[in-house]
Formats: C-alpha cells, structure tokens, sequence
C-alpha cells in the first residue's frame, strides 16, 4: 500500500488472478467488490436513486461468484455458499446482469494489470506527515552522530 499526495493506493501486483486456495479465493473476491464499487463510473450507478443496498448486494455476490469461478468451483458450489440460486449464479458469470459485466470488467483490469484502487484524501494527516519528517531528521543526526562514533573507536 502507498500512500502520495493525499492518496491511498493499494498495489495489486501479487493479486491471485486464478486462486489456489480458500484464502485466495477470498482475496481476490475482495479485490474485485472494492475494485469495482470504488470505480467511478460504478460510484455513479451506486449514488443514483436506486436501492444502494440492492446494488452493492448484487456487486459482492458476482465478485464471489467470479472469484470462485476463477478458482474452479462449480456453479452448484458456488450457489450454496453465496446462498443464491444456480441461476443468479450463472447470470452474473455470463455477464447477463450489471454487476456480473462490472465485476468481469474490473477482473479484465486487474488481469491486464490496469486496475487500480485509489483513494483520494485518505492518507496521512499534515501533522501526521510533519511528525514523521521530525523522526527522520532525528534518526538521520542518530544515524551521524553513531557513525563518528564507530570511526573514531
């Protein structure tokens, strides 16, 4: 994770694009509700007058069906843990629904390596950023002063 500027941004580089593991599974399903809802064309769909509850509800539930997909889970499997039918399933992996495009898009992007996460304005605080320049100006004279030191011994 990094932060610039005022932004946080999280590095994707070592995401589990086809998981391996339940872990993985649940990183990558993360990876792509976050991934997507925190796009702005979604930020959008999100604050228009529809039910915001159902939205992301759909969103999470086609992210755990594509990260399970990706993993090689079955859609009977998937249906029974995501507590849906096989036909919900199926229509969010087939893209017939809007969050099952929107979730394959934002898995395209990750794939690609394109897909970024980024927060703007959340970071480290000015006073926060002021204290931690403080403490390296003081390690740096530590760093100085122990290796005259060391030179002199």
């Amino acid at each position: 994770m990094a932060s610039e500027a005022g932004h946080f941004e999280v590095e994707l580089e070592k995401a589990p694009i086809r998981p391996t593991s339940a872990k993985e599974v649940r990183e990558l399903e993360m990876i792509l509700i976050i991934g997507t809802i925190l796009r702005p064309d979604v930020i959008q769909e999100i604050l228009s007058p529809r039910e915001f509850t159902t939205w992301v509800d759909s969103l999470t539930v086609a992210a755990g069906a594509l990260a399970r997909d990706k993993a090689g889970y079955p859609v009977s499997k998937i249906a029974e843990e995501l507590g849906r039918s096989e036909n919900t399933i199926r229509n969010h992996l087939q893209g017939k629904t809007k969050a099952g495009q929107l979730v394959r898009e934002t898995y395209d992007l990750l794939k690609r390596g394109k897909l970024r996460i980024s927060l703007p304005g959340v970071g480290a605080s000015p006073e926060l950023k002021k204290r931690v320049e403080e403490l390296e100006s003081k390690l740096e004279l530590v760093k100085s002063t122990l290796s005259d030191l060391l030179s002199k011994l």
